[in-house]
C-alpha cells in the first residue's frame, strides 16, 4: 500500500525534508523516488527534488516507491569475536561476511556478496554479541543517528578490583577525549560481572571506561538496542530485523 498524508505544518517545507521527519525514508532516498518520478502532490507529479510542500497539500508516495522503500535490508547478527563491525584493515574480517544463507536462520533473502551493509553502531573485534548490518538510512538515522534516544545493554565481566567508587565513578563522573559521558546505569550482576546500559556510543567506550578506573574488560556481549534484544540468537547467526521491529526501533528512536 502506498504512503499518502497531510502536510499541516504551519509553512512550505522541503518534500524530502519532509519525509524524513516523518521516519518514511531519509533525504537523499526522497531525492531519489522523486528523480524516478515517484511522488506526488495532490495527484500532479514532482519533478523537482528542491520542491517544497504548501500546508493543506496531500503528498503521495506510488506503490512503486512504497515497495522500493520496502526492499531495505536489515541483518540481526549474534557477531562473535574476531570480526570487526567496521572497514576491515588487513587481516581482519567483516562481520558482514557471516550473511550468508548457510547462517540463516529463519526464511529472508540472502543479500549478495557485493550488497553494501552498513554497521548500524560499532562493536569492536573482541566484543560480541548483537549487531544491525543494513542498507536502511531511515533505520541508521534512529539507531546511530545525532537525535537517536536509544540506549543499549552489555554484559561485561572485568578484571581487578571492583568496588563502590569505580561504580559511582562508571555511573556519572568520566570523561573521554576531554568530554564528560552521559549517566550510565551500571548493575553488578555477580562477581566481576556488569550490566552497562548506555544513552551514547563512543569509539570503545566500555573497555575505555573500565581502563580509567583500573578494570580491564575480559568479556563484552551487547544483548540490546533499544527495544531490540538478542535473545536466543546463536552466536555467527543472523536473521532479518522484521517490519514491526523496525517500526519499534524508529518510534522510540
Amino acid at each position: 500500500m502506498s504512503w499518502s498524508k497531510l502536510y499541516s505544518g504551519p509553512e512550505p517545507q522541503r518534500v524530502n525534508k519532509w519525509l524524513a521527519q516523518e521516519g518514511v525514508c531519509s533525504r537523499r532516498e526522497a531525492e531519489a523516488l522523486i528523480a524516478d518520478g515517484l511522488v506526488s502532490i495532490d495527484g500532479a507529479r514532482v519533478d523537482d527534488v528542491g520542491r517544497k510542500i504548501e500546508p493543506g497539500q496531500k503528498l503521495t508516495l506510488s506503490d512503486k516507491a512504497q515497495r522500493k522503500l520496502d526492499a531495505a535490508f536489515t541483518a540481526v547478527l549474534n557477531k562473535p569475536v574476531g570480526y570487526v563491525s567496521s572497514q576491515p584493515e588487513t587481516g581482519q574480517t567483516p562481520a558482514a561476511r557471516l550473511i550468508t544463507g548457510a547462517n540463516l536462520i529463519g526464511a529472508a533473502s540472502v543479500p549478495a556478496k557485493d550488497a553494501s551493509l552498513a554497521p548500524l553502531g560499532r562493536l569492536d573485534q573482541d566484543s560480541r554479541g548483537l549487531l544491525l548490518l543494513s542498507d536502511d538510512g531511515v533505520l541508521a538515522k534512529a539507531v546511530i543517528g545525532p537525535a537517536s534516544r536509544l540506549d543499549k545493554e552489555y554484559l561485561v565481566r572485568v578484571d581487578g578490583k571492583l568496588n563502590d567508587k569505580k561504580l559511582t565513578l562508571l555511573r556519572h563522573g568520566l570523561s573521554l577525549d576531554g568530554k564528560a559521558l552521559k549517566p550510565a546505569k551500571i548493575n553488578v550482576v555477580e562477581d566481576q560481572r556488569l550490566r552497562f546500559t548506555l544513552s551514547e556510543g563512543r569509539n570503545r567506550q566500555i573497555r575505555r571506561m573500565c581502563e580509567a578506573v583500573d578494570l580491564g574488560v575480559t568479556d563484552l556481549l551487547r544483548l540490546r538496542i533499544g527495544p531490540l534484544k538478542l535473545g536466543d540468537l546463536h552466536e555467527g547467526k543472523w536473521r532479518a530485523l522484521t517490519p514491526q521491529e523496525r517500526k519499534a526501533l524508529i518510534a522510540q528512536s
